[in-house]
């Protein structure tokens, strides 16, 4: 059940310039949060900005009740969220969408991310190890020091491997290519990814020459959060129709084959 809480914020530092990563006091939000749900936080207490933004949620530590997110400023509302410090409080609604499924007889799964696309999957990763699932994350980024989430598996000890556009670090090349030279050797049961579009089309072309079922989390600006607004309708085709899904209610998670990406 969705709860409005106003938030104290305990962490808030920018990790590499313009990426932060967020955590707040959410006790009621951080009890029911599901990976892959997201948060809708308030930037301003005024009326302008008037809409909140939407922030996939990072990690939950359930015995204090935080909660955390990771997000990049792209714009005037992140902006204004990065420069609020700890011991502050945000307007923070949550959670909220549908989250990631797990299969009950999963045993292997990999977990694709590209860019800040990687946060909703940290927490479905740690979530997965709990539940025994034997979990390979494939992070990707423009350069190694844009390799979100990489510092929180290595804690939590979660195999992953890097992809990075210069190739700084791990393979040189999409993390799609990445996910291409280990598929054919490891037998996964599910693939789980968030990121770019293009990035979530080729992991979905993918997925479908192997058989492999799987979801996806899409990235979209939201207005409400809460399917009014039908602001982030996004095309998808069930059981052969093509339709319109609202990704704040319908999604923001949505199985592999469901949604029609635009070349």
């Amino acid at each position: 059940m969705r709860k409005v809480e106003q938030a104290l914020i305990i962490r808030h530092r920018e990790i590499v310039p313009r990426y932060f990563e967020l955590e707040f006091i959410a006790p009621d939000i951080a009890r029911d949060a599901l990976p892959g749900q997201f948060v809708h936080i308030r930037v301003t207490k005024s009326l302008d900005p008037l809409l909140r933004r939407p922030f996939g949620i990072y990690n939950v530590e359930k015995k204090i009740g935080s909660v955390t997110v990771f997000y990049k400023v792209v714009g005037r509302g992140t902006k204004i969220l990065s420069d609020f410090h700890t011991a502050e409080t945000l307007d923070v609604l949550g959670p909220l969408g549908r989250p990631f499924s797990i299969p009950p007889n999963l045993r292997r799964a990999v977990l694709v991310g590209g860019g800040v696309g990687i946060a909703p999957l940290v927490y479905l990763a740690r979530v997965l190890c709990e539940r025994k699932v034997e979990v390979m994350v494939l992070l990707g980024g423009s350069t190694s020091g844009f390799l979100v989430g990489r510092d929180i598996l290595k804690r939590m000890g979660i195999d992953h491997m890097v992809s990075t556009d210069d190739g700084s670090e791990g393979l040189r090349g999409r993390v799609t290519e990445l996910l291409e030279k280990i598929i054919d050797r490891k037998r996964f049961d599910y693939i789980y990814s968030c990121g770019p579009e293009p990035m979530m089309a080729r992991v979905t072309e993918i997925a479908q020459e192997y058989g492999i079922d799987g979801e996806l989390s899409l990235e979209e600006h939201m207005a409400c959060g809460i399917g009014a607004c039908l602001g982030c309708a996004k095309e998808v085709v069930r059981d052969g129709r093509r339709s319109f899904a609202k990704v704040c209610t319908d999604g923001p998670v949505f199985k592999i084959g469901e949604v029609v990406f635009r070349a």
